[in-house]
């Protein structure tokens, strides 16, 4: 029997399917094909369904890099997701915009983004998929809705997916760097130049896995900064991310010989703050549905308030 030359309609996501395609012309790679045609199923899933041996090509596994001829029959069969071992908890949870795509919240200091060694429980995921179910079926099964996160010792805005659409959308636009990211932040000491840009790949430092820095083979890495207003042996910066690494502002601010004030990992240690001053104040990006462009702002939370008005007087 001859395969189709398209893509069968494909089920909701959460269900088993098997879907055939034949590739019209030679050169791409098996995942980059796949993702092209299945909008709904983000490339890293289409890999791990190659790996895992889902994918047939000509009906032989293939590896996800394998470059198709034209007239290579492809059958992929997504198994059933699994339930979700994550628990519901109600907590509390400030919600700056909702509809039926996303939501917006505005993280508290000390709230850990997703279930981990060490903290299986009390994370924005379980307070999320409590108060919005459908999102436990929304990307990763242990980071449902997840598209970015902050350290637990950060605050401020996030987006989340509620919705298969808005999960790869927003996805897209954050690798793509469409994003807008701004944070506030305070740092030991005063940089010169008043502002500028810190171009220097971040990786795992070499020496302690739990560490991030600045490393010759670590990934691109791009901050922006400018001063908004110095106090006696600080100044308050506004950060731009142009790309989204791991502990990117901390590392970069602490290698320019300004750490964050309150960040111990990367000597930013001080006697007024009890964890890292570093809010997300502004994010923007394109409605997923609609594409209409959003932006959002928080204001510093109450401690971080205080530490400056603490500095401005001198206290």
């Amino acid at each position: 029997m001859s395969l189709p030359n398209r893509l069968s309609t494909p089920k909701p996501i959460g269900m088993a399917e098997t879907f055939q395609t034949v590739c019209p012309e030679s050169g791409q790679r098996v995942d980059a094909y796949l993702a092209s045609l299945r909008k709904d199923l983000s490339r890293a899933h289409l890999q791990r369904l190659i790996k895992e041996g889902h994918v047939l090509v000509n009906g032989a596994a293939v590896k996800p890099s394998a470059k198709l001829q034209a007239g290579d029959a492809i059958q992929v069969t997504v198994p059933d997701v699994p339930p979700s071992q994550l628990t519901p908890q109600e907590l509390p949870l400030t919600v700056v915009y909702q509809d039926l795509h996303i939501v917006v919240i505005d993280k508290s200091p000390g709230v850990t983004v997703h279930p981990g060694p060490g903290h299986p429980v009390g994370t924005l995921v379980n307070a999320l998929i409590a108060r919005y179910p459908e999102m436990a079926g929304v990307g990763g099964e242990q980071r449902p809705g997840i598209v970015h996160r902050l350290d637990a010792g950060t605050s401020g805005l996030m987006a989340a997916a509620r919705s298969p659409l808005a999960y790869q959308s927003l996805i897209r636009q954050f690798r793509d760097r469409q994003v807008l990211k701004v944070y506030l932040a305070l740092v030991r000491g005063h940089p010169k130049p008043a502002e500028g840009v810190i171009d220097a790949p971040v990786g795992r430092n070499p020496r302690d896995r739990k560490r991030m820095s600045v490393v010759a083979r670590g990934r691109e890495a791009l901050t922006e900064y400018h001063t908004v207003r110095r106090y006696d042996g600080y100044a308050l910066l506004e950060v731009r991310l142009h790309t989204g690494r791991t502990h990117q502002i901390r590392v970069h601010l602490s290698t320019l010989g300004h750490p964050v004030a309150g960040d111990p990992q990367y000597g930013g240690r001080v006697p007024f703050l009890r964890r890292q001053f570093l809010h997300a104040h502004r994010l923007g990006f394109a409605h997923p549905a609609t594409g209409e462009p959003m932006e959002f702002t928080s204001p510093l939370p109450e401690d971080l308030r205080q530490a400056l008005e603490g500095l401005a007087t001198g206290d």
